[in-house]
């Protein structure tokens, strides 16, 4: 089954700087394009039930671990019944594996920051003190079903187990993330 594009209701969460046409972008602080400004933990100015699908990408690690299941569902009562959201969030294993491998490639922290592979890798993780939290599937996919999801779908970049293939449109940072899917 697919979605027609134009009649769908889509959330863009935590879009900093990266607006997307089309979307309904909102992040915490004001800028161009960002039509909703506001803090999730204070709840989106959204109906319940609203949205068809939803999608967050690098946003959802700067909330600590005690906020996090209340996040996903503020997100969760948006959605409509079997409404989608798609998540890219920070790799913890990737980072390990690449600190592992001597991988420097990987890191997207300069070496005027830090030189050495492991320093990299904390910087990396808690990104400049900006995260406050770190993932693996397993760990997201517990949340989100705390959180109330009745189905977690673990996906491939760009790929979606949705239908609605657009939504894999903001996947970015494809190297660093892992990018899971719940279904409310």
């Amino acid at each position: 089954m697919h979605v027609t594009p134009g009649k769908i209701k889509r959330l863009h969460w935590g879009c900093g700087s990266s607006t997307e046409p089309g979307w309904i972008n909102s992040d915490i602080k004001a800028g161009p394009g960002v039509h909703l400004v506001a803090d999730i933990r204070d709840g989106l100015p959204l109906e319940s039930d609203s949205i068809d699908y939803a999608v967050s990408i690098h946003a959802l690690q700067e909330f600590s671990y005690p906020e996090i299941v209340p996040v996903l569902q503020e997100l969760r009562r948006m959605l409509k019944p079997g409404g989608v959201l798609r998540m890219g969030l920070p790799d913890l294993i990737k980072g390990v594996a690449a600190y592992q491998a001597g991988n420097r490639r990987y890191f997207r922290i300069p070496d005027k920051e830090v030189k050495s592979i492991g320093a990299k890798l904390v910087v990396q993780l808690v990104w400049y003190g900006y995260n406050e939290a770190v993932f693996t599937s397993e760990f997201i996919e517990e949340m989100l079903f705390k959180a109330g999801f009745k189905r977690v779908d673990h996906c491939r970049y760009k790929e979606t187990a949705s239908p609605f293939p657009e939504i894999v449109q903001l996947d970015n940072r494809e190297e660093e993330s892992l990018f899971v899917e719940a279904v409310k």
